[in-house]
Parts: structure tokens; C-alpha cells; sequence
């Protein structure tokens, strides 16, 4: 019994020397891909035609505003209004009627008076993988800012690059280490997953769906309504169609022109 102890010892201490190598290991790799196109001053972010903003929750469980989403959209207003970047990509998680990141950044970004026609919503981005890969099949990117933390961004340009796209990764304004003790945790085990992912269980992400190009405006600069070029959900949809059923107008005409989007959580329209 006790060589069988000692034994079963030996493997459990080589175990976990393996796993803290392999974790160390695949860390390193991340990083030594990564850190060169990370800047960690958006003032020194380089112009990129599309800012990826990459969704969150925008609520704490115990209350109050996520300081990371709200540093995600902050930097992201900057980026556009310095024109560092030229369109923003707004990709997250609407596995519900009641819970749509994609809905409450672009509300947000209005309140900041970023125009509709420079905002494209993806309702699908349900993960980091998820939304990197819809960026390239579905939105046709192919150089982008990736918007995030410093802790996110190494696995996020991990995946870009896999992927085949041109990205640079522009930080959030830093809080500390101990402040974001649990992310930068998080992070270090999420990075060995990543590497499974990507390297021996072929991932591939959850929704596809048709082609969306990115709309830039006409040579007026009018704004392009946002039901011409985002895929809603489809209740909303089906009920677009009885209200312009009912209208009888088409929607490129000018008469809708001023039509901004529906909120599938407050149930409005703004």
C-alpha cells in the first residue's frame, strides 16, 4: 500500500509539473506572437478601416456598470472621433430577447454622437473566436483594431492571426494588475484553451449566416438606415415587414430615411 501510494504521488507531482509547463508554455507563445501589435496609448494607435468593439456584460452582478465595457466604448468613441479608425464593428452575445450587447453598445455610442452609418452590429459574436471569425466570413474584414483590455488582447491577435487577418490591438485605459487580478487569472488558463481550440479540436464558431458588407455611406453622407444592413432577429424582422407591408413603402425609399432601429428590450423604437 505504500509503494502504491508513493507511486500514485510521483504521477500526481509529474502531472502537475506537465500542466504548469504546458500552461507556461502556451503563455509564452501567445505572448511572443502578440505583444509587438499591442499599443497600449490610443493616441498612438495606427489608422485601421475597421475598429472591432468586442461585446461584454454591461452590468456587475452585484450592481453598477462594468468598468470594462464602458472602457471598451470609451476607447472606442476616441478611435473614431480621431479618426484613428473608420467604421466600428459591434460584436457580442443576443442569446436572448432580453439580453442584446450589441443593442446596448450602439445605444450607448449614439448617446456619445456616433452616427448610425459608421456603427454595423453583429448579434452573434458569442465568443472571442466567434466574433474574430465573423469578422472575416461574414463582415469581410480584413484589417481591423481590435478594441479591448491588455489582458484580452494577446489571445484576441492570437486568434486574428490564425485567422489570416492584418490586426492590431489597441488597449483600454490601464487599470492595474491587482484591480483586474481575476481577468489577467482568467486569461492565463483561457490562452492554453485557445490553443486546443485552434490546434487539435478544429473549432469552428456557432452561427455563420449570410454575407454583411460594411456600409460606408453615399457620396452625400447620408446615413444608412441600420435595418438595410444588419441581420435582425427574427421576430423583429418579421414585424418590420408588416409595418412597411401596411405603410406600402419600400425601405431604400426617402420616407424611411429617418427610421433608427428597434430595441428588443425596452420594445421600442428610436
Amino acid at each position: 500500500m505504500a509503494g502504491l501510494l508513493k507511486a500514485m504521488a510521483i504521477m500526481g507531482a509529474m502531472a502537475l509539473v506537465l500542466a504548469v509547463v504546458i500552461t507556461a508554455g502556451a503563455n509564452y507563445w501567445v505572448w511572443r506572437k502578440t505583444h509587438a501589435s499591442i499599443t497600449l496609448e490610443s493616441e498612438q494607435c495606427v489608422h485601421e478601416p475597421v475598429g472591432l468593439v468586442f461585446g461584454t456584460s454591461y452590468g456587475l452582478r452585484g450592481g453598477g456598470e462594468n468598468p470594462w465595457y464602458r472602457a471598451r466604448l470609451d476607447l472606442a468613441a476616441r478611435l473614431w472621433k480621431s479618426g484613428q479608425v473608420d467604421h466600428l464593428l459591434l460584436s457580442g452575445d443576443n442569446h436572448t430577447r432580453y439580453y442584446n450587447e450589441p443593442i446596448r453598445m450602439w445605444r450607448d455610442l449614439r448617446r456619445v454622437q456616433i452616427p448610425d452609418a459608421v456603427m454595423t452590429l453583429d448579434y452573434a459574436g458569442f465568443s472571442t473566436f466567434d466574433t474574430l471569425t465573423r469578422s472575416r466570413d461574414v463582415f469581410g474584414v480584413s484589417r481591423v483594431t481590435l478594441i479591448s483590455q491588455r489582458w484580452h488582447l494577446p489571445r484576441a491577435l492570437f486568434i486574428a492571426q490564425y485567422l489570416g487577418l492584418d490586426a492590431r490591438g489597441c488597449a483600454t485605459r490601464q487599470r492595474s494588475i491587482i484591480d483586474d487580478r481575476w481577468m489577467w487569472a482568467r486569461e492565463v488558463f483561457a490562452r492554453v484553451q485557445v490553443i486546443a481550440d485552434l490546434y487539435l479540436l478544429d473549432r469552428h464558431p456557432y452561427f455563420l449566416g449570410p454575407s454583411i458588407a460594411l456600409p460606408t455611406g453615399d457620396a452625400d453622407g447620408a446615413i444608412i438606415p441600420v435595418y438595410q444592413r444588419v441581420s435582425m432577429p427574427a421576430p423583429v424582422e418579421s414585424a418590420l415587414s408588416d409595418v412597411r407591408s401596411l405603410l406600402d413603402t419600400r425601405p431604400d425609399e426617402a420616407s424611411m430615411k429617418h427610421w433608427r432601429a428597434f430595441d428588443p428590450v425596452d420594445q421600442r423604437l428610436f
